[in-house]
């Protein structure tokens, strides 16, 4: 969006975020006016955080709807509203909590562990949930005794048993954005910038994730840039995070990573990946909601109730030093 655009509504918004005493929260996924916005703009793991902590009576959250239901479990008698009620996720379709219950009725001893990207029904049906920033610290603290259920990115969950050793069954899920990178297109990325650090999302598939420097989430992601002495990096995630990085790292260079379209074949050079689900927000409609207070995030009780155990099971593990996380 243009500045000229974007200015008057940012400041429509500030003045409606004191008349509400609320709270914007946005994944680093968002459209770089709604980043500029935010009172936080992190990971799921750091947006997780946010939402346990704030005092705000009301959470704006930038992102899709599985992170906002997150929030209104942890803030069930706070207003949560988000943007635009139809920002899905391909992870939390790919799981239905009727198919998950199935499956666990087959092994009394599975111990689920659910990737946040879930629905609230599924996090009800969790023993403990993980985002990418902690998934291998949790499952190397889980339960030696129990067979562990990894849902429902297949892809986040090899990479754990990879780091960890420990088997997990898999459940077939993936998120549709990050399958789309490919090795070639990596490779090609390096043999063109060979002093680039190349730093994968674990939502990846395999064979770009074998390519790494580093696999980490949006959040490490980030830091690893700034710790590192290198001034270019090929980002393979969603290209919303490149705007942060730019800020927090000036000076330094990133390249998208680039992606297949639907027939397989290279796109253009500068297409880089995005999130349906997460740029259908806008701050057009961030102003809105804040001025109706909906869309408004409601979920029933025996659901937070619930869902809300193996969610402040994650914050407790991941507030442990290393040491005793496993």
């Amino acid at each position: 969006m243009p500045r000229a655009q974007a200015e008057p509504l940012a400041r429509e918004i500030f003045t409606l975020k004191k008349q509400l005493n609320a709270v914007i929260l946005a994944h680093n996924y968002q459209v770089p006016e709604i980043q500029d916005v935010a009172d936080y703009v992190g990971d799921s793991l750091g947006l997780s955080q946010q939402a346990a902590q704030t005092k705000a009576e009301v959470i704006v959250f930038c992102g899709v709807h599985f992170m906002a239901e997150t929030a209104k479990i942890l803030n069930p008698n706070k207003i949560v509203v988000l943007p635009d009620k139809d920002a899905g996720c391909s992870l939390e379709e790919s799981c239905p909590a009727d198919q998950l219950a199935k499956l666990q009725a087959t092994n009394p001893n599975f111990w689920t562990i659910a990737y946040i990207n879930c629905s609230a029904a599924v996090k009800a049906l969790s023993d403990v949930i993980v985002t990418s920033g902690n998934a291998e610290k949790i499952v190397r603290a889980a339960p030696r005794d129990k067979d562990l259920l990894f849902v429902p990115d297949e892809n986040l969950g090899a990479w754990v048993i990879e780091q960890t050793g420990r088997p997990m069954t898999l459940w077939k899920g993936n998120c549709y954005a990050h399958v789309e990178f490919r090795r070639d297109q990596v490779l090609r990325l390096r043999a063109q910038f060979p002093d680039a650090k190349i730093v994968v999302h674990p939502e990846s598939l395999r064979e770009v994730r074998d390519l790494a420097d580093a696999v980490c989430s949006t959040e490490k992601m980030i830091l690893y840039c700034k710790d590192s002495p290198a001034q270019r990096f090929v980002i393979v995630t969603e290209s919303g995070i490149i705007h942060r990085m730019q800020k927090e790292c000036p000076g330094k260079e990133f390249l998208c990573a680039p992606v297949f379209d639907v027939m397989q074949m290279p796109t253009d050079n500068c297409r880089c990946s995005e999130c349906k689900f997460m740029k259908m927000n806008t701050l057009e409609k961030v102003r809105d909601c804040m001025k109706r207070l909906a869309p408004r995030l409601e979920l029933p009780a025996d659901i937070i109730r619930r869902a809300r155990l193996p969610i402040e099971r994650m914050l407790e593990i991941s507030a442990q030093p290393i040491e005793n996380a496993g």
